[in-house]
Formats: structure tokens, C-alpha cells, sequence
């Protein structure tokens, strides 16, 4: 069966400033600034939501399809998904384009000044779940994407009968209350993190009981203190695993939901599920970058077993992988 991870797809260029911007901004002069910023390091990563999910996947023995847009200088991105296991034919390529591209400056005091470049991401919805194969998809997330990508992916996927998890999160700012009530209703999971739950509850005017009954199953992420899942009539908290050490934090809540998707596909308790995806998270949470993390199957399973003991179901991590898989064995 197929595990389809749609979202986006980009660069991330990292760059670090050794000051602080505070001390060159001129409050009265601020309705025209102009400034430049000498960098001391730049870091290029590959990211996006839905490569980063797939690659995680990937180590946990999966071997998921991504499914997005692309530009013109995806080829090297796209033989290193390959290598780590993850399917990307279903990723097209828009000639003309760029990939989506995500820009940061960082000062000394962790202030940021960002700016992304949506590039090929912005043909997203011309791609569509009546191309693939409906009938061997087992669960599809929808991640940040294009607005309208999302939204029609949504529909799609009620239309098809295709079960899948909504991930607004970066996007809800440009999802009507319509919309995001939509891709709620009727989802397998509804995963977002505490703040923009709230802005889920703003934007559909909906109460808190009145959002948490949309979904089958509603996945609250808080930070420090951990996560919140709430299935089956039950309240489960899961907590945050240390990191050891703690790098930086990009691209962490990605690998909790490929955690997410691993525990659904084997029908693991909501518990066990939960802490899959909080272990996943803490390996990005040690490395810069966020496909840089690498574990096998055995080394996972050892690392959880050392601080949850054998837990229900993880035995079933290691069953039923892929002829072609390759992401366990990196």
C-alpha cells in the first residue's frame, strides 16, 4: 500500500548575522528602510514539509510517495530522496521555475528576517489523486502547500474515500474559516500545534468541543511540554524525549508526524503512536538541518525501549517493509 505525502518542497538558505539587527534600525526612518546585512556563514539545506515527513518515513521503513511540484534545479534533491528510499514519481518538475526557496537571517539574539519564495510550489493544485492509483493508497497527509493545492486535495481525497491527516499549520493565515472547517471534518487526524489551534477555533468560530468532534482523531503539538492526542473518546499525553544534544529545532514537527503515520499504518495505540513521533523528533532536534538525522529500525527500537520499555505493538516498527526499501538502511 501507498503512503502519499503532499506539501512543500523547498531550499532552506541559513544564513547567520554577527550583530544585532535591533542596533541598525532607525524607529523613525522606519516606514522607509533600507539596510544589508554582511553575513558571517550560510548554510544550504533541502527542506519542505513534505520531504521532510518522507524522509523520516523512510528511516522508520516506509516507503512513501511525495507528491508536489518542483523546479528546474530539483535534480540533485531529488536523487538524494531516491538514495534514502523515499518514491518521487509522482514529483513534476515545472519547467521555467525554481524550486520553492526559504531565506533567513539570524542575529546573535535568535531574531529572525525571512523571506520565502514560493517558485514551483505555486503549480501545486494543477496536480491531482485522480493521476495515482486510488485503490493502493492507504493514508495521505496533507501538509503546507500552495492554498489552493490544499484545498483541492482535501475534496479530492473526501471524493476518493482516500483517509488522510490535515496539516494547515503554516497556512492556516491564508485558509478561510470555510476551508479550514472542511479539511477537518471528516480527517483522520487534525494535527496542529496549541497557537494555531486556536487560530483554527478563531477563523471557523467554532468552540473547542465543536472542533475536536470535526476530525476522528485531533493532535495538539506544545512545545516543551509535549503533545496532546484526543481519540476514541480518550485524552492521551505524550511527552517530549530530551534531546542529547539539543542543536536546532527546524523542521522537528515534520518527523513527529511521519512518527504519527508510522503508528496509523500499523493500527499501534494512540500511546505507543505518540511516543514513535516524539522519539522521531528528538533525532532532528540533534542535527542542523532537517534530513540530516539517521537511525535504523534497531537502533530506534533500542532507543525507545530505554526509556518506555516494551511498549504495546513495537514490535511491529520492523514488520512488512518494503522489497525496495532502503531508508532503514542508512
Amino acid at each position: 500500500m501507498t503512503i502519499i505525502v503532499t506539501g512543500s518542497v523547498a531550499y532552506d538558505y541559513l544564513m547567520f548575522f554577527p550583530g544585532r539587527f535591533r542596533e541598525h534600525i532607525l524607529p523613525e526612518q522606519i516606514h522607509h528602510i533600507s539596510l544589508s546585512f554582511l553575513v558571517e556563514s550560510m548554510r544550504k539545506q533541502r527542506g519542505g514539509c513534505a520531504p521532510n515527513i518522507a524522509y523520516s518515513l523512510a528511516l522508520l521503513g516506509e516507503r512513501p510517495t511525495v507528491m508536489a511540484t518542483v523546479g528546474q534545479d530539483f535534480g540533485e534533491y531529488r536523487a538524494w530522496l531516491d538514495d534514502a528510499g523515499v518514491d518521487t514519481s509522482a514529483i513534476v518538475e515545472i519547467e521555467g521555475e525554481f524550486t520553492s526557496s526559504f531565506f533567513v537571517n539570524t542575529d546573535q539574539e535568535n531574531n529572525q528576517i525571512a523571506s520565502f519564495y514560493m517558485g514551483a510550489m505555486g503549480w501545486a493544485d494543477r496536480l491531482s489523486f485522480h493521476d495515482l492509483d486510488q485503490g493502493d493508497i492507504e493514508l495521505a497527509i496533507i501538509s503546507p502547500n500552495a492554498p489552493a493545492a490544499m484545498v483541492k486535495y482535501v475534496r479530492e481525497c473526501r471524493e476518493l474515500g482516500i483517509p488522510y491527516i490535515y496539516d494547515p499549520s503554516q497556512q492556516i493565515i491564508w485558509l478561510s474559516g470555510e476551508e479550514l472547517r472542511e479539511g477537518a471534518q471528516g480527517a483522520r487526524v487534525l494535527i496542529v500545534n496549541d497557537y494555531e489551534f486556536g487560530m483554527v477555533r478563531n477563523k471557523t468560530e467554532l468552540s473547542e468541543e465543536e472542533l475536536l468532534a470535526l476530525p476522528e482523531a485531533t493532535i495538539i503539538t506544545r512545545g516543551e511540554e509535549g503533545s496532546t492526542i484526543y481519540a476514541d473518546g480518550e485524552v492521551v499525553q505524550v511527552p517530549v524525549i530530551p534531546p542529547e544534544p539539543m542543536v536546532e529545532p527546524t523542521g522537528v514537527g515534520d518527523a513527529y508526524r511521519a512518527g504519527i503515520i508510522k503508528g496509523i499504518l500499523h493500527n499501534l495505540p494512540w500511546r505507543t503512536t505518540g511516543r514513535i513521533a516524539a522519539l522521531a523528533a528528538t533525532y532532528v532536534l540533534e542535527q542542523h538541518g532537517t534530513q540530516n538525522h539517521r537511525y535504523t529500525l534497531a537502533e530506534f527500537t533500542a532507543r525507545y525501549r530505554a526509556i518506555f520499555g516494551d511498549t504495546p505493538g513495537l514490535g511491529e516498527l520492523a514488520t512488512n517493509l518494503p522489497s525496495n526499501h532502503k531508508g532503514a538502511e542508512l
